[in-house]
């Protein structure tokens, strides 16, 4: 018995969970990012939401408006329930740059955060601005930025990567592998559909990737049969959920309007389906989910320990390798940077510096 996949499963969905929030209108609804809440315990964010609803809420339309990802209208709502509770809840309204400039100064030399974090911060705060009130900031001047640490991907060896693999089996092994083997990330491959998968042309269609975009990856030829196995298991749980009339699943961008049915045909079901029923907490439809990203997440980081992997593996690690494992074979950057579904060719250059070619044809004056 797979006590973990079990274990993986949910019963029910949480309002904040990142593939069903979208379909929230958000209004007087404020446990949706609850579960980002500020960790200085000093400072409650809930009545934060509950004194700037209006403005909270003009905020999430204008990023739905404009079809950002569910995780930048989450992180963008948060850092500006921050930036009012840091200014002892006046409205963001009332403020400008000057308060602006004091809080991210206060990021940088009192929290300590990293660079990223600080660039979210001033992201949400400058698009609040600029698209939600119209009132761009001013020139910020040079306030105490965090300095952007200049950090390489973790990358497994080839050896290590199949030390990992065989570490593993059953659906987290087939899930790991299309990981490495195809380049996509955690959610792409933990949201795949079965019209997705294409075993004619040995290809699969990431759907609504990072920048809402879509892109093919190859399928690896050597889990062709397992992941054909995989999908007779769905078939056979979709099967059964058609007779007690559970069949169908969470459908996106309002499919579930225009195509009423869709939502229980096969063809729309999760590759990788949940072993148990959950409960939608607003539509309270009892359908299937996918699979819980944690089951993944854990047995990879288990799974690392156990082959004695002296690295801080994780599930991109396995997209960091696959990448640099294609550039190390001879295929052009531009054609990585399409398998990864980068829109910049400077983030693939990244890989290059991993390989660090120069490097390897010295040799250290200690060996000589």
């Amino acid at each position: 018995m797979d006590w973990d996949y079990w274990k993986a499963s949910a019963r029910s969905l949480a309002k904040s969970h990142p593939t069903i929030a979208r379909d929230s209108s958000g209004s007087h609804d404020h446990s949706t990012y609850s579960k980002k809440s500020i960790k200085d315990s000093s400072k409650n964010l809930a009545p934060v939401r509950q004194a700037h609803s209006d403005v909270i809420q003009s905020l999430i339309a204008k990023i739905r408006t404009r079809g950002y990802s569910i995780r930048t209208e989450q992180t963008y709502e948060l850092w500006l329930c921050r930036f009012i509770s840091f200014h002892d809840n006046v409205s963001p309204v009332n403020l400008g740059t000057q308060e602006v400039n004091a809080f991210l100064e206060y990021l940088a030399v009192k929290r300590h955060v990293a660079a990223n974090t600080q660039n979210q911060a001033l992201n949400a705060l400058v698009f609040f601005y600029n698209h939600v009130i119209d009132k761009p900031l001013k020139d910020l001047g040079d306030y105490a930025r965090a300095k952007r640490p200049k950090t390489l991907p973790v990358v497994m060896s080839k050896s290590e990567t199949m030390s990992l693999l065989e570490k593993m089996d059953g659906i987290y092994y087939l899930m790991a592998a299309l990981l490495y083997g195809t380049g996509m990330r955690l959610m792409e491959c933990i949201r795949l559909r079965v019209k997705d998968i294409d075993f004619e042309y040995q290809q699969i269609t990431v759907r609504q990737a990072k920048g809402n975009k879509d892109r093919v990856v190859p399928l690896p030829a050597m889990l062709t049969e397992q992941l054909k196995h995989q999908l007779e298991e769905t078939r056979r749980v979709y099967e059964l959920d058609l007779k007690e009339g559970n069949a169908n699943v969470y459908l996106p961008d309002a499919l579930a309007q225009k195509y009423p049915n869709a939502s229980s045909e096969w063809i729309w079901q999760y590759a990788f389906p949940s072993t148990r029923l959950s409960v939608d907490p607003r539509s309270k439809t009892i359908r299937r989910h996918h699979i819980h990203e944690n089951g993944l997440q854990k047995k990879i980081k288990k799974s690392a320990q156990m082959a004695k992997i002296n690295k801080h593996v994780k599930c991109h690690t396995l997209r960091h390798s696959f990448a640099t494992h294609l550039l190390e074979a001879g295929y052009d950057i531009r054609t990585v940077q399409e398998l990864l579904g980068h829109a910049d060719v400077s983030t693939t250059m990244i890989y290059t510096h991993v390989m660090n070619r120069p490097g390897l044809s010295v040799k250290s004056p200690l060996d000589m």
